[in-house]
């Protein structure tokens, strides 16, 4: 599978669940957070800044699921990408 023009495909990273003083934080406070972590996967020929296998954060409510070889990958635009670690 190959992204085109400013399509970005990812693979989300699923938040770890966190402790604060002892106490699991529930995943409402999760739902707080604007923006979500993902794999790289495949990037369009107009994107830059960053490359395949890089780890980005990008607007949570951008893009729509793909299931490719019985996986699902989420499509987002290039807009969406927030930053690159």
């Amino acid at each position: 599978m190959k992204a085109i023009n400013q399509f970005v495909v990812i693979e989300k990273i699923k938040p770890q669940k966190r402790k604060v003083a002892g106490l699991l934080l529930t995943e409402e406070i999760d739902d707080e957070v604007r923006y979500q972590k993902a794999k790289v996967i495949s990037k369009g020929q107009i994107c830059e800044g960053f490359e395949e296998g890089d780890i980005i954060c990008y607007d949570k409510h951008a893009g729509h699921g793909i299931e490719w070889n019985d996986k699902l990958y989420y499509v987002i635009q290039y807009r969406d990408v927030v930053y690159v670690e």
